[in-house]
């Protein structure tokens, strides 16, 4: 006896028949999440539908704005791509605010937090890494010691002049960073702080390269991402990683989504309508948050927790402003988007010499 299809093999059924001539149906992917992360579930779901996606990863070197750019400019009056997966949010806001995105309604929209996803539904953020301290521990052994690092400003103090380190601020998540603090600072205090950066830090090609430093006792701390601090804490290296700024007076710890967002006018939106539907959804949070990358998940209900996030309270884990037991800070980010031609602008200036 036949079991009954589901409603994602009837769709998939009648895009099949629909297609006539073209044999397979097809969605094509832009993704800046590393592809080593991302492919296996491009691959499963191809495996469940039957739809071939057709996937172009950015490059470690463009980050995200190699991607961003082609829709933008190259493609914006003939777009080639369906689904754009950022791993990161101000870009995916700059296509929008080009008029580039297409309005959708993924099923399970309601479970994500209103903060990381769009207004007018042509954006959605799940999966976040966060914007952490990396110390290395030979260099602070004592754990609660008063002079360990645990703030942003811990950046700027002149006693740690060249024995901490930053990704270049022009890319990926390090310059949405940087929009997102001038849009909670205001202009005076961000260019105060990035201009005392600039003069105090050790500047390294990314965030990767930021972590091994901190590792290898190259520099005593930096700032990257959870999911590259992550693999030198798994792989048994002499770091901490902690989340800046949770005192109750300061501003918590930056998380940058993942974001998901169909093209207007891509040649295979019934595709593309499926594969967000599969993408924003709690099981591709747990995955991500269990896999190499160790993602903190956004979703309500999402049981599986990543290996970065604290042991804390349930009140204060379930509380406003607070994710998986981290102060996360609160930030416009459609605001930030609209400051990243100036910010861009000011770091290009200031980081010129690095």
């Amino acid at each position: 006896m036949s079991r009954p299809l589901t409603p994602i093999a009837v769709v998939v059924t009648c895009l099949v028949v629909a297609a006539g001539c073209r044999p397979q149906p097809e969605v094509v992917v832009y993704a800046s999440l590393d592809q080593e992360f991302s492919e296996p579930i491009f691959q499963q779901f191809e495996a469940e539908t039957g739809i071939k996606v057709r996937a172009l990863f950015d490059t470690e070197a463009n980050k995200t704005a190699g991607l961003t750019n082609r829709i933008l400019i190259s493609e914006r009056n003939r777009p080639r791509c369906d689904l754009f997966w950022n791993n990161e949010i101000i870009n995916t806001i700059r296509l929008q605010n080009a008029g580039l995105l297409a309005t959708a309604h993924p099923a399970d929209r309601a479970q994500f937090p209103d903060e990381f996803c769009d207004r007018q539904d042509e954006w959605f953020g799940l999966a976040a890494r966060a914007r952490v301290l990396l110390l290395n521990t030979e260099r602070f052994p004592a754990e609660g010691e008063a002079t360990r690092p645990n703030s942003l400003h811990d950046l700027i103090d002149p006693k740690w002049r060249d024995q901490v380190g930053m990704a270049k601020p022009l890319f990926g998540t390090t310059a949405t960073h940087a929009a997102c603090l001038r849009t909670l600072w205001g202009e005076a205090e961000f260019k105060t702080f990035y201009q005392q950066l600039q003069k105090n830090v050790r500047i390294f090609p990314g965030n990767k390269q930021v972590a091994q430093a901190v590792s290898s006792g190259q520099i005593a701390f930096g700032i990257t991402d959870t999911d590259d601090a992550i693999i030198e804490l798994e792989q048994g290296r002499p770091v901490e990683i902690i989340f800046p700024d949770q005192a109750a007076d300061q501003m918590g710890t930056l998380f940058v989504p993942n974001s998901l967002a169909i093209i207007r006018n891509g040649p295979n939106p019934a595709e593309a309508e499926l594969l967000l539907d599969y993408l924003l959804s709690a099981r591709i949070e747990s995955a991500l948050a269990q896999g190499p990358s160790a993602q903190i998940p956004l979703a309500q209900g999402v049981t599986t927790r990543s290996r970065v996030e604290p042991a804390v309270a349930a009140t204060q884990a379930d509380s406003k402003n607070w994710i998986g037991g981290i102060k996360v800070m609160d930030v416009d980010f459609r605001m930030a988007a609209n400051h990243w031609d100036e910010v861009a602008k000011f770091l290009t200036q200031t980081f010129a010499s690095n």
